[in-house]
């Protein structure tokens, strides 16, 4: 079982927010995976889950509802249900330093003032200690929605895409959603290999079918604190 986790803030005043970008990629993922509508979200774990195949490996997809602050409530509760591994979880959150149309995925590292990933980070300090490892030791796939410029940083990422900005971003977000496809199948090595470029092309020229058998900042509500650029 892998765990795909995409952050964000519920609540129809933050859909399609810069700051929503891993809740509307692991909404893509559902509706990849879903059959034709057959799988949908259910409450559980304190936010939306659901349970899908993705090339043969079968995966929780989780949205916290939470507000992004609290994110890792809900991941640290699905992590210990199922008992995840540290190696079989995915976060997917948006990325201020990174430009619209870019996704990255990292093995593991800083949250970089992203208060979500802070946030799991310490919720999940515990279960990786267990293993061995820190909270910083899990995958985290970025997608980029711009620096804000001038506009103070909170309103930015609260606030929806331009048009230029949407053409991009839906471009990555289909990216993205192959990335943790392949993340699911292949691993977290083989995956930054094809998704990691600065194109909307994987890097190499390889078939995109993975191999068989392979392997924050909260809403408006939150208390002031630092956002991640």
């Amino acid at each position: 079982m892998k765990i795909i986790a995409g952050l964000g803030n519920p609540g129809a005043e933050y859909e399609n927010t810069r700051h929503n970008a891993g809740f509307m990629a692991i909404d893509l993922v559902l509706a990849r995976a879903g059959r034709g509508g057959e799988v949908r979200w259910q409450g559980a774990h304190q936010g939306l889950a659901a349970k899908v195949l993705l090339g043969g490996e079968s995966a929780l997809l989780l949205k916290p509802l939470t507000f992004m602050n609290l994110s890792g409530r809900s991941v640290a509760d699905a992590m210990r249900f199922f008992r995840i591994k540290f190696s079989d979880l995915l976060v997917v959150v948006d990325d201020v330093a990174l430009p619209c149309g870019v996704i990255r995925l990292r093995p593991g590292g800083s949250a970089g003032g992203h208060n979500g990933l802070a946030d799991i980070e310490q919720a999940l300090a515990a279960l990786a200690a267990a293993e061995g490892l820190t909270g910083r030791d899990f995958a985290r796939l970025r997608i980029g929605v711009d620096q804000p410029g001038p506009q103070p940083l909170a309103a930015y990422v609260l606030g929806r895409f331009t048009p230029e900005q949407k053409l991009l971003v839906n471009e990555a977000l289909i990216r993205a959603a192959e990335a943790v496809e392949y993340w699911a199948c292949a691993g977290v090595s083989a995956a930054m290999a094809r998704y990691n470029g600065l194109s909307g092309e994987p890097l190499d020229s390889g078939p995109k079918q993975p191999p068989k058998g392979g392997s924050s900042r909260g809403g408006a509500k939150e208390p002031p604190r630092k956002i991640d650029g």
